[in-house]
């Protein structure tokens, strides 16, 4: 491209200093024989006017008196009736500019200049010509290449930005070129590489979230179908593969949810359930796993509780902090509800050692993480509670207290039948 840019520029440069070079050399070498020209007519004006005067003043009037008239390398002869010839300077040979001009006393005056000066002149003027040219087209080349430079540069910075894109690298480079054309291309190819950055982004964080909250549905389904391969009892049988079912609608159901929140993280589809199902659900689900390592998990507070939320985005949250106590804290892990305000609370807490203190508040960003573990967890639980339009907060870091606040609705029974004692 450079290379087609500077052949481009010079060759109108060249047909510019042809066209209009050629047309200055034929004007000014009109010019120059015209000045020639009028220079000689003017010599003979003057001389036959001295001659006339010295005639009239009746001077002598030879060679030696109008030598000094006749200026560098011009030649004169006045030709007086009555008298011989008279010349001044020595007659040039060959191609001449002649002027003749008659006196008041009868006399012709004739003189001559060669055209070699002319030609001389002319050919000083073409040299300047040719040099202005040179110096235009020197000009030219260098504007030519300091554009070509500056326009072809960024242009091969935009191809490997568009490179870069297509090989997966969407980091933007925010470069300006100061030309707007090139300019919008840069901005454009930035918006896009932002937007491929973002999205990379949000299929990570699916898959790192699929993978997270897949592993306790399919835990417990595996689970469930161990049961069924060691048993002939068909009632046995028939109340695994009840549970395994359930198993599976609640694993379509955090699939669904993992792509619903993967579009829009606020998108739901909130209604008001029953808290109770959902924790009985959880503690069914994580009993066998809790007691196969020796501890125990119950549940106490206010019963028949009813709250505003997605039921299976509210399981996945606590799945999600009871798998937490599970892997990190110790001893028996509780479930208690409460009410505060319009609000219904579920803590989870454990008697374990607690939140170590260079976590603090960071305990729910990604990737933090107090042992081996992805540190997705209690990240993934806090945006399903609040895509749901409740929260999750750390309330208590030893012994550590979790609490989901979730809105509530009007109670179907009263509340005041609170149970302290495990179910």
């Amino acid at each position: 491209m450079r290379r087609r840019l500077i052949q481009s520029t010079l060759a109108v440069v060249l047909v510019v200093i042809a066209v209009f070079g050629v047309s200055l050399v034929i004007v000014e070498t009109r010019t120059i024989s015209n000045t020639a020209q009028e220079r000689v007519d003017t010599e003979a004006v003057r001389l036959a006017s001295i001659v006339d005067s010295r005639l009239l003043g009746a001077e002598t009037v030879d060679a030696e008196a109008l030598r000094e008239q006749i200026q560098g390398d011009r030649y004169a002869e006045i030709r007086i009736p009555g008298k011989p010839l008279i010349e001044v300077g020595t007659k040039p040979t060959g191609d001449v500019i002649s002027a003749k001009e008659r006196g008041e006393e009868g006399e012709t005056v004739l003189v001559q200049e060669p055209r070699s000066s002319v030609t001389r002149e002319v050919g000083r003027t073409l040299l300047i010509i040719a040099a202005v040219a040179l110096l235009a087209v020197i000009a030219a080349v260098l504007l030519a290449v300091r554009q070509a430079n500056r326009l072809a540069s960024p242009l091969t910075d935009l191809a490997e930005t568009a490179e870069r894109l297509g090989s997966g690298d969407p980091r933007p480079r925010h470069k300006r070129y100061g030309v707007p054309e090139l300019d919008r291309v840069a901005d454009v190819l930035d918006s896009s590489a932002e937007r491929i950055a973002r999205m990379l982004t949000a299929e990570r964080r699916l898959a790192a979230d699929a993978s997270h909250q897949l592993r306790t549905p399919l835990t417990a389904l595996s689970m469930r179908l161990e049961e069924i391969t060691l048993t002939d009892d068909p009632d046995t049988v028939k109340e695994e593969a009840t549970i395994a079912l359930t198993q599976v609608e609640r694993l379509t159901d955090v699939v669904e949810r993992l792509l619903t929140n993967s579009r829009d993280p606020r998108t739901g589809s909130a209604v008001s359930f029953d808290l109770d199902e959902v924790i009985q659900q959880q503690l069914a689900e994580w009993r066998p796993a809790y007691r196969s390592v020796g501890r125990a998990i119950v549940s106490s507070g206010k019963r028949h509780l009813r709250a505003v939320g997605t039921p299976g985005a509210v399981a996945q949250v606590l799945a999600a902090l009871i798998e937490n106590s599970l892997m990190h804290g110790g001893g028996t892990v509780a479930l208690r509800t409460r009410v505060t305000g319009n609000q219904a609370v579920i803590e989870v807490t454990d008697e374990g050692p607690g939140v170590p203190p260079d976590l603090g508040a960071r305990i729910f960003e990604r990737t933090i993480s107090g042992r081996n573990s992805t540190g997705i967890g209690l990240a993934v639980a806090r945006d399903l509670a609040e895509a749901d339009g409740g929260r999750l907060e750390m309330l208590q870091v030893k012994p550590p207290v979790f609490g989901l606040f979730l809105s509530r609705t009007p109670l179907q029974k009263p509340e005041s039948d609170e149970e302290p004692t495990v179910r």
